[in-house]
């Protein structure tokens, strides 16, 4: 996969769809920035598994949803490297509660965490990519942002923001030469899933057509085609991984 551009930063890294991004995008010759909030261990780890493959790594820690440390974190990249050539907004948290329970509180922490963070670093990106006329960036947003899920108002609105959060970012950057882009995951093979009980694991099999839950690395192969330059053409665009479950 060609790539114009020499560096990403992927947001919640340490573990997780993130990791695997992260992993990915080295593996195709990008210097990848590893964020962290709480995984310092595990981001260390990532960044000398990397290394050992011969890719190129770095690690930085903030807090996504802290505008000053986001900012001043993508100001560390671009003084380091030149640049920020591709952005990957991953860092999100759930909390779910049926509504009739959810605290408002409890509501924004979930918004604060996925939606803010995703603005935020939509916003300090594409300043810095505009000066390049260069950049792209994906959200991971989920197919509960797309179809909505009981017990997780606070994350299907914080997801489904998202998706129009990135449709508006991908129109005002468009002429600048800076694409926006999300992916939207369905059931992935997660810690999670791995503590389902076998009789759950095959009722959701029967209702996904593809009958399995999805890797990590096969999210991040699709995020690594809309960043690379053969998804030039590609902004605004919402990419279903989800083994046909929501189409």
């Amino acid at each position: 996969m060609k790539f114009s551009g020499k560096n990403a930063l992927v947001t919640g890294a340490s573990r997780g769809i993130g990791k695997a991004i992260a992993q990915t995008l080295a593996a195709y010759g990008l210097k990848t920035w590893i964020n962290y909030r709480s995984g310092a261990k595990e981001a260390d780890e990532l960044k000398a598994a990397i290394e050992s493959e011969g890719g190129k790594a770095a690690v930085i820690g903030f807090d996504a949803t802290d505008e000053a440390a986001f900012t001043d974190g993508i100001k560390t990249i671009v003084d380091c490297d030149g640049e920020l050539s591709y952005l990957v907004n991953n860092a999100g948290v759930t909390s779910d509660k049926l509504a009739i329970r959810m605290k408002t509180e409890e509501f924004m922490r979930v918004i604060d965490a996925n939606l803010k963070s995703c603005f935020i670093g939509c916003r300090e990106a594409l300043k810095t990519m505009s000066k390049a006329r260069f950049g792209a960036v994906v959200n991971i947003a989920s197919i509960v942002g797309e179809t909505g899920n009981a017990g997780q108002s606070n994350y299907a609105a914080s997801k489904g923001g998202m998706i129009a959060l990135t449709k508006s970012f991908a129109k005002e950057s468009a002429g600048r030469s800076v694409r926006f882009n999300a992916v939207a995951p369905g059931f992935i093979a997660t810690n999670m899933t791995n503590s389902l009980t076998p009789e759950i694991k095959e009722s959701y099999f029967k209702a996904i057509p593809l009958g399995r839950f999805g890797e990590s690395a096969e999210v991040a192969d699709a995020v690594a085609f809309l960043l690379s330059d053969h998804a030039s053409y590609i902004t605004g665009e919402t990419l279903k991984i989800n083994g046909g479950l929501y189409m």
